[in-house]
């Protein structure tokens, strides 16, 4: 699959700092998919793409309610 990752709307990961720094993007436009990308870059980086099934697990383990 291949997408136009900037015609996507990006949010900005509540986990990340108000100063720049470790900042993570991440796109809900998909279904499937979830694009997730490190805004440092501009847009110009690479962007990860996870499968939305295993993606839902990942943040609950990262919040700590898995």
């Amino acid at each position: 699959m291949r997408a136009d990752v900037n015609a996507l709307s990006w949010r900005t990961s509540s986990y990340s700092n108000g100063e720049g720094a470790s900042c993570v993007e991440v796109s809900d436009d998909l279904l499937d998919v979830v694009p997730v990308r490190d805004s440092k870059q501009g847009g110009a980086g690479p962007v990860l793409v996870f499968p939305a099934a295993v993606w839902a697990p990942f943040i609950q383990a990262v919040q700590g309610r898995a």
